[in-house]
């Protein structure tokens, strides 16, 4: 029995069990990885796996199970019944269109073609390059990855997504009188391995050490308030972050969200709108979600005001809002949860000389080489550790500062933003993404530059 033969036979085997629901995905992931550090390579592995998630739903309990051999589907259909049989519950599922549609990603070069000798020479070149006086280590990457989704549901949904996501990531540690600094750096495109032969990485990993060799020689900034410039790969990091999470539906659901009861309230600065959307420029490909629903753009927030949610089936039947194709799963043996997709602040009118021209004192701090934070979606908070930045002194950029770190609370943020730019940049990685509940997830981030009234600004 082939695996998709296997999915039909999953889904009619449920069906004649008695659920009320039933939806039996297919997934087939490929991911390629080289990674050189120093010159030398490091790794080259290639994963490669496929099976079926099957998922039920009983007298209001939802069972799951999963299997990588086509053989065991009946076995999987039993386990996943009894499962929702153990269990009672109250769940309900919105219903949705019955879509059956094929979908891939676009490309002009399948990336898993090329011989694994070039690969293994664009990264060993790029690192090679990035070696210079003042650099003590380096290393740079290679991710490729394939991702195919086959959702089928007793309600007649038969949905396909095929999905190529490759780039390429480097880091770069410079030293000078005992201090080290680290930054790193990826870019990544939904593509084919036309997006690697293109770029010249070379000058890209030299442009990152050169980085961080300025770096190592700037001083901290001196904590305190400061008005801001967050430069779009960081104002993803935080509406992310921060502010994605709390408009997750099964959040808001459970009340865990600092927006659950507040549809229609404004909760920030008129010039702020952000949306939800599976198809922007840049961003990760989620055409449909994982319950075969599809992803049309949503808009969150609408100049200030908190317009939406975002959904999967169950959490749109409880919060009695429509399914807004946010069901994710990280692979086929995890069950659909709220997640993003590419969750992004919509561009406005100021140019960035506009900008930074009537700031006296201020910070423009920037993402490339942020080191991670921590975040709170029932409170708001959060804390970020930037990348190297600039001070911004009557309304020019001045010198370059290290070891960063923002803090805040997101409403607060949100509301205190006094202008955002006309630029728009939405960026995805093949090398991490978002977790949640144990399940990883590739998304996409961004935005404008936004000028925030007030930010906490520390040196660590």
């Amino acid at each position: 029995m082939d695996w998709i033969d296997a999915v039909y036979r999953a889904l009619d085997k449920a069906s004649k069990a008695g659920v009320s629901y039933a939806d039996a995905r297919y997934q087939e992931y490929v991911y390629e990885y080289i990674l050189v550090e120093n010159g030398s390579l490091k790794e080259y592995s290639r994963t490669v796996r496929r099976g079926l998630g099957l998922r039920v739903l009983l007298d209001g309990s939802i069972g799951f199970a999963s299997t990588n051999d086509p053989i065991r589907i009946d076995e999987t259909v039993q386990y996943a019944i009894s499962a929702a049989r153990c269990m009672k519950g109250d769940v309900e599922l919105s219903s949705k269109n019955p879509i059956r549609v094929r979908v891939r990603s676009g490309f002009s070069i399948n990336p898993l073609d090329p011989t694994p000798e070039d690969k293994v020479s664009i990264v060993l070149s790029a690192n090679r390059e990035s070696m210079i006086e003042g650099v003590k280590s380096t290393s740079t990457r290679l991710g490729i990855q394939y991702d195919r989704r086959l959702t089928v549901s007793t309600d007649g949904c038969e949905v396909e997504v095929g999905c190529f996501l490759v780039g390429l990531g480097h880091m770069s540690v410079a030293y000078e009188a005992g201090r080290l600094e680290r930054v790193y750096d990826s870019k990544s495109r939904v593509s084919g391995w036309e997006f690697i032969s293109s770029m010249d990485w070379c000058d890209y990993t030299r442009s990152i050490s050169r980085l961080a060799i300025e770096s190592v020689k700037a001083r901290t900034p001196r904590a305190g308030l400061y008005k801001a410039i967050v430069d779009p790969e960081l104002i993803g990091l935080v509406i992310h972050e921060a502010f994605g999470h709390a408009v997750e539906g099964d959040l808001v659901a459970s009340g865990s969200s600092i927006l659950a009861g507040r549809l229609g309230e404004t909760i920030a600065s008129p010039y702020v709108s952000i949306v939800d959307d599976g198809l922007i420029e840049g961003g990760y490909y989620v055409p449909y979600d994982d319950e075969g629903v599809e992803k049309k753009p949503v808009t969150v927030v609408d100049n200030g005001v908190l317009k939406g949610f975002l959904t999967h089936l169950a959490s749109a039947s409880k919060l009695k809002l429509d399914p807004t194709g946010n069901g994710r799963a990280q692979d086929f043996h995890s069950q659909p949860i709220v997640r993003q997709t590419n969750l992004y602040m919509k561009p406005g009118d100021y140019s960035f000389d506009e900008l930074i021209e009537d700031v006296d004192e201020g910070i423009y701090v920037k993402g490339m080489g942020a080191g991670g934070g921590q975040v709170d979606p029932g409170t708001g908070s959060f804390t970020f550790s930037v990348g190297p930045s600039y001070m911004i002194r009557k309304g020019e950029l001045a010198e370059l500062v290290r070891g960063t770190v923002v803090s805040g609370l997101i409403l607060e943020t949100l509301k205190g933003v006094e202008a955002v730019g006309c630029d728009l940049s939405v960026e995805t990685s093949v090398f991490g993404g978002c977790g949640k509940d144990g399940q990883m997830v590739r998304v996409g981030g961004g935005g404008p530059h936004v000028k925030i009234k007030q930010i906490s600004v520390g040196g660590g």
